[in-house]
């Protein structure tokens, strides 16, 4: 017969356990815990945990390396919805929260791997998970439909960061080692230990030969490097200023820039004036002025028309570039009365100030009454501005043997032959279409590339050490300040860091394996009935409540009770007495 009786029993304080299972799992009692394996369903949870985790440090590294070109996603957002806005902080704010709470469940779950506890995410985390994942995958699908070429400036951004990512991804996947060495060395082999552990080195492996399939321009002899590149103003300084608007351009000059670049349009009276849109709508009154031709084309209006228009007001109102709050009391009186600015205006200024002009200019509609004589229009307005035509270079691949005189430009990537036979000294091409070996075989030829839109002093730097020898930013004020490359290292330093970190890694990985291999080792030369001896025998400490409860048996089968739950706490019981 068995005789239950209240007896004390011991509970230590697991505050830091209870927290861990509590907040993954919602399980904050103690008998709510087990050591048991995780169950296939629980680890398909944690795989997916994982795939999220992973897709939102690249969508997170995507948005901070985009930010060279936010403006342009807005841009390209107002022109399908008609209404300026800037989406970016939005989306950004937005995936910063994901990864941050992402990562705090990534935490809580190697916590529970590390500690032998049983995965078992609760219903509201798994919801919120699926959900930052939907959202996610979301934005990707919108950011190829609106935003597909952007995707190129993680290639590019690669450069720059590559070595430093490179370094992070090893300490990580260092790190973990001590997780995959407590789960291969403890009890026997198993197909899923095996599987792990040939994961773990291939992973590991990938990551000491990675540098082997790495390149970067920055990776270079110092004697080697070229002179810094000139900054060409692309639409003025448009982040002090109104874009295309004389008082951006002053203050492009103001920065020191070697050129100014601006778009050009065709009145309907022939004036060519400054205006990136296809309306007037973004950058002037027109709304308040003319509401009812808001949505016609910007050369449909004639000069005077649009020379009555406010250039500048929308810039203090939308605030497109954050950098509202840095302009001066005057500034701001200035740019509440700008007007828009004729292309004679300009390049007046830039023959004052000495200095070069690039003209990327918009062919009229069919029905314009200048659509065929729109390069005429252009070439008088540079013959009136006094203008020297060597400092004017000429975008449009149009009636080049009208504009001999001029510098020409391609904004396509062509071969030098052809570049030759068109009569074309420059390619003026995006970031994105010009790798190391293009900028190589260029200016090989003594063809100039001019890279845009560079903003960011990362790219800057990366294309500084490419040896490009001018860059159109919209962001002069800050490239001002890049006096020279961010980084720098010769192929010694950089091959000494890379043999450093890996030999580095590889005792640490071996390190931990030894150590848990002690570990388990040790631990074995305990029994069941020494570890219950100990339980029971151990005097309450300041961290030791006693507690009374009953002790509640298995079934008795054959007459003999069962104690083997009782051997196991984290089944739900305590080791106690017994009679």
């Amino acid at each position: 017969m068995v005789k239950h009786q209240p007896l004390p029993q011991i509970y230590e304080k697991q505050l830091c356990l209870s927290f861990l299972t509590g907040i993954y799992g919602c399980r904050w009692k103690r008998y709510q815990r087990s050591h048991d394996d995780s169950s296939k369903w629980e680890r398909a949870w944690f795989s997916i945990l994982c795939g999220t985790f992973f897709l939102l440090l690249f969508w997170v590294y995507f948005w901070l390396e985009a930010h060279n070109d936010y403006n342009q996603f807005n841009w390209l957002i107002y022109n399908r919805s008609g209404v300026w806005k800037d989406d970016t902080i939005a989306i950004f704010a937005a995936t910063a929260v994901g990864l941050s709470y992402i990562t705090f469940l990534m935490i809580l779950a190697l916590c529970h791997i590390s500690l032998g506890q049983q995965m078992k995410l609760y219903w509201i985390h798994k919801v919120c998970l699926l959900a930052t994942l939907l959202t996610t995958v979301s934005g990707m699908v919108y950011v190829e439909d609106v935003w597909g070429d952007e995707w190129d400036i993680i290639l590019v951004s690669m450069q720059h960061t590559g070595p430093f990512l490179h370094i992070c991804a090893l300490v990580a996947a260092t790190l973990l080692g001590w997780l995959v060495a407590g789960h291969v060395v403890r009890g026997q082999r198993t197909k899923f230990q095996m599987t792990l552990l040939l994961i773990y080195v291939g992973v590991l492996l990938a990551l000491y030969l990675a540098p082997l399939f790495m390149s970067s321009p920055c990776v270079m002899d110092r004697n080697g490097l070229k002179p810094r590149p000139d900054v060409i103003g692309r639409r003025g300084a448009p982040m002090l200023a109104p874009e295309n608007t004389i008082m951006s351009f002053n203050k492009a000059l103001q920065q020191g820039v070697s050129s100014l670049e601006a778009d050009v349009t065709v009145s309907l009276d022939g004036v060519p004036f400054l205006m990136r849109d296809r309306t007037l709508r973004r950058t002037t009154d027109i709304a308040t002025v003319y509401p009812d031709r808001q949505y016609q084309d910007a050369s449909l209006f004639n000069w005077t028309e649009i020379r009555s228009l406010n250039a500048g007001q929308w810039f203090l109102k939308s605030d497109p570039y954050w950098t509202g709050g840095s302009l001066t009391w005057r500034d701001r009186n200035v740019i509440a009365n700008l007007t828009v600015c004729s292309l004679v205006e300009m390049l007046r200024l830039a023959a004052r100030a000495n200095r070069s002009a690039l003209l990327n200019l918009h062919r009229p509609p069919p029905e314009h009454p200048h659509h065929k004589t729109w390069i005429m229009n252009a070439m008088w307005a540079v013959q009136r501005s006094g203008i020297p035509q060597k400092r004017v270079t000429w975008t449009p691949d149009t009636d080049r043997a009208r504009v001999r005189g001029l510098q020409q430009t391609s904004s396509e990537k062509r071969s030098v032959e052809e570049l030759r036979s068109r009569g074309i000294s420059s390619v003026t091409l995006r970031y994105s279409q010009t790798g190391n070996e293009d900028i190589r075989y260029y200016l090989a030829d003594n063809v100039s590339v001019t890279v845009y839109p560079v903003n960011e002093p990362w790219l800057y730097s990366v294309l500084w050490c490419s040896g490009v020898p001018s860059v159109s930013s919209d962001a002069p004020q800050v490239l001002r300040t890049v006096l020279q490359p961010i980084w720098l290292l010769s192929p010694y330093e950089y091959g000494l860091l890379w043999i450093t970190s890996d030999f580095v890694s590889i005792v640490v990985v071996i390190g931990m394996f030894i150590f848990q291999k002690w570990k388990m080792s040790g631990m074995q030369h305990y029994n069941p009935e020494q570890i219950m001896l100990s339980a029971v025998t151990r005097r309450p400490g300041p961290n030791v409540n006693v507690m009374k409860e009953k002790l509640i048996f298995s079934e008795v089968r054959n007459g003999v009770t069962s104690i083997d739950e009782h051997l196991h706490p984290e089944n739900g019981y305590d080791i106690g007495q017994y009679k």
